[in-house]
């Protein structure tokens, strides 16, 4: 009787473990899936009733550290309507009719950027918010992907009302600051409540880079940004662009 050889023996036994590895893994990548699925329905659906206590972005700020977090949530009703109409005005003028992706503004962010003009983003209010809440600051294909996911989620279950609520109070405003309320106390030394339409104007001027930016005595490009977000606010208000926070 004739033995086979050592290595046919061994190349037996690879392709039989094969397909059991195979399945393992696969079986462990639908449980990770189910996993996840599971947390993120059960987050949205938290958030969509509960404050957001903090948020990834907080936690990596490394500015909290030294001077502390300053965060103050407050239901949209406590916020003035030119807060929403200046952050519409200046972030997302089509908040109310999209369905949480503008792909016009995709599109031209991304030949903009292509061009090497100033860098512009694309992303709706929709999806900043899911990121601040969600997910962390940076870019990547796969956090893009997660953005995507929890922005649908957010739009389905929380509606824009929600969703400009959060997002008006985990949005970044200062060193350290977060949210409408902590912002106007930051800079004018009130509620958020009874903004004028310049200070909101000058406060959605800087949310994109809220470290940087000069809120208080803007100057140069950034006075005039704010300016023209102000401008852009009175169409917000003739049009009903921000009729569905309200409706």
């Amino acid at each position: 009787m004739r033995c086979a050889p050592i290595s046919q023996l061994q190349d037996s036994a690879a392709r039989a473990k094969s397909p059991s590895m195979i399945r393992t893994l696969l079986r462990w990548t639908a449980k990770a899936i189910l996993w996840f699925i599971g947390l993120s329905l059960a987050l949205v659906l938290l958030f969509k009733w509960v404050p957001v206590p903090i948020t990834a972005t907080m936690v990596m700020d490394g500015e909290i550290y030294e001077h502390g977090l300053t965060k103050d949530w407050e239901p949209l009703s406590n916020i003035d309507r030119d807060m929403v109409r200046a952050v519409i005005a200046a972030e997302d003028s089509k908040f109310c009719s999209h369905g949480g992706f503008d792909a016009e503004a995709i599109a031209a962010a991304a030949i903009n950027n292509a061009q090497g003009k100033r860098l512009r983003g694309g992303s709706t209010i929709t999806q900043q918010t899911a990121k601040n809440v969600f997910l962390w600051q940076g870019g990547g294909y796969v956090r893009k992907g997660f953005e995507a996911y929890f922005a649908y989620l957010i739009e389905k279950i929380w509606g824009k009302r929600r969703i400009m609520e959060v997002y008006l109070n985990v949005a970044e405003t200062g060193i350290a600051t977060y949210g409408a309320e902590a912002g106007a106390q930051r800079y004018y030394s009130h509620s958020a409540a009874r903004l004028t339409p310049n200070e909101a104007a000058r406060m959605a001027a800087a949310l994109p880079l809220p470290k940087k930016r000069e809120v208080k005595n803007p100057s140069g490009w950034l006075a005039g940004h704010g300016r023209t977000i102000e401008s852009r606010m009175k169409v917000v208000t003739r049009d009903g662009l921000d009729g569905c926070v309200y409706e």
